[in-house]
């Protein structure tokens, strides 16, 4: 199964930590495009500019790693797209382009399941999409979160418990199932 992750779910650490873990555990197949990986680092500047940079390491790390996931964007296929946000259509001819069966974003009104489905393509926030992973593959997630859970914690100081790191990442239901 390949998914292409929105600079939505690539931004929270957490997420990205989440997914692109699952996805080194042979779950699925992360695609992404150039302009994804931009609009990430570019929603860290809110932060400052260490974050950015930081941002910027990030992206060539996962570059590095996933040499395959980047899908060149179309402006053919781009220009015969609609959805309600003009601004995501590269996300939309992404993932078409990447054969794609899945749009994982938190953005569930930018893309309507009736234009999705006409592409084939199905959407699915983080949460919904981990868990659907973990029903397959339950040691895999359980891993790839008690990693997640132990690099949070050491990174912070804090002794985060996995249902509230998972929280505040916005996964909810898979903190409560790993909880």
């Amino acid at each position: 199964m390949k998914a292409l992750l929105d600079a939505c779910v690539l931004y929270p650490t957490v997420t990205r930590e989440m997914l692109v873990g699952v996805a080194g555990e042979g779950a699925f197949t992360p695609l992404w495009s150039e302009r994804i990986l931009e609009e990430w680092a570019r929603a860290t500047r809110k932060l400052g500019p260490s974050e950015e940079a930081y941002a910027r390491g990030e992206v060539a790390a996962l570059r590095a790693a996933w040499p395959k996931a980047e899908v060149a964007l179309n402006a053919g296929l781009m220009a015969r797209l609609h959805l309600p946000d003009p601004d995501d259509i590269h996300v939309l001819a992404a993932a078409i382009a990447g054969s794609a069966d899945i749009i994982v974003t938190f953005n569930a009104s930018d893309f309507p399941r009736e234009t999705l489905a006409a592409e084939a393509l199905q959407r699915m926030d983080p949460d919904q999409f981990l868990r659907t992973l973990f029903d397959a593959k339950p040691d895999a997630v359980r891993r790839v979160a008690e990693r997640v859970l132990a690099e949070a914690q050491r990174l912070s100081g804090e002794p985060w418990e996995m249902r509230a790191l998972l929280k505040k990442a916005r996964l909810p239901k898979l903190g409560k199932l790993l909880g």
